[in-house]
């Protein structure tokens, strides 16, 4: 079997098993058709089988179709002998009409077989050449069909019905899904033993007061809205430097804890011995060293007369 092919028909038969409830071994009915033409084309038909469905299958015929390869005449169809004795290999499928004279044709015995309430309750693949029977099981969803074309084994796609059965399941469990998972309404949250017990002593004193009902209301909710800028890449407010205050007119500077050099001297000196008089003083102006060459009179460093 081709690679292409083979991919085809292990996703068809997960897709039954998904949506229909098919399991390993496939139950696979087959009827005296496909017998015939699997000993024609010299076919291993179970391996064959196997090879289709991919997986392990458990290959069954109904006694109406048994009945029918006995009917055969070894003139008309020489290899009677090798059908019956694979037949017998199969396991045997009750159809109860094992006890009517005539058996009953291939189409209405496996009719009466598979369906039951409009479904494949027991979820069987039919394996056939008839056209009449595989377009009968067309109408009934969940019915994998297999038939021999030139000693090539096929599975027929999955029929509209059985699909639409399908897409339809698929909804329903998403629905189902999504109604299970939301929260009912008014149903309070389950704590764990690990959790703090703050929000369930204040209800607590709540409810003692007011009720359940008013409990609820006390709850504050969170409210949803949009979120703030991240705290790390919004910039620093600068510090605002503080205002000066002013300082009165008529307050005076402090005087100085040390006394200066000048501080013992007398009054009289022409020095003053505290920072007001030093503020009155005039500030020394240093002449430049040409004055001097010139003759210019020299002032002295204590205050005396110049010097000529």
């Amino acid at each position: 079997m081709r690679g292409k092919r083979s991919k085809a028909y292990r996703k068809l038969m997960s897709q039954y098993n998904i949506s229909f409830g098919f399991r390993e071994p496939y139950q696979v009915l087959v009827d005296a058709e496909i017998l015939k033409d699997a000993d024609k084309f010299r076919m291993d038909l179970v391996g064959g089988l196997e090879r289709t469905l991919q997986g392990q299958v458990k290959p069954m015929i109904t006694q109406c179709s048994i009945r029918h390869l006995y009917a055969l005449s070894g003139s008309e169809y020489p290899g009677k002998d090798r059908v019956i004795d694979l037949a017998k290999r199969f396991e045997r499928r009750r159809c109860n009409h094992h006890e009517l004279e005539q058996p009953l044709s291939e189409k209405e015995c496996l009719e009466a077989v598979i369906i039951h309430g409009g479904e494949n309750k027991h979820r069987y693949c039919v394996a056939t050449q008839g056209g009449d029977i595989r377009a009968m099981l067309r109408a009934v969803p969940g019915v994998p069909l297999i038939y021999i074309n030139r000693s090539v084994m096929i599975m027929e796609p999955m029929a509209p019905i059985s699909a639409m059965k399908r897409e339809r399941g698929e909804r329903e469990k998403f629905r189902t899904g999504i109604i299970d998972t939301r929260p009912k309404a008014g149903a309070k949250r389950k704590r764990l033993p690990e959790e703090g017990g703050g929000d369930s002593e204040v209800g607590a004193r709540v409810g003692d007061g007011d009720g359940g009902g008013d409990q609820e209301k006390m709850k504050k909710k969170k409210r949803k809205g949009p979120k703030g800028p991240n705290p790390l890449s919004v910039k620093k407010k600068k510090s605002m430097p503080k205002p000066s205050t002013p300082k009165p007119a008529g307050a005076s500077k402090p005087e100085a804890s040390t006394p200066k050099s000048g501080a013992g001297k007398p009054a009289g000196s022409g020095e003053s011995t505290n920072g007001a008089d030093n503020e009155g003083r005039k500030k020394r102006r240093r002449k430049h060293k040409s004055a001097k060459a010139d003759g210019a009179p020299v002032e002295a460093k204590d205050g005396s007369e110049p010097q000529a």
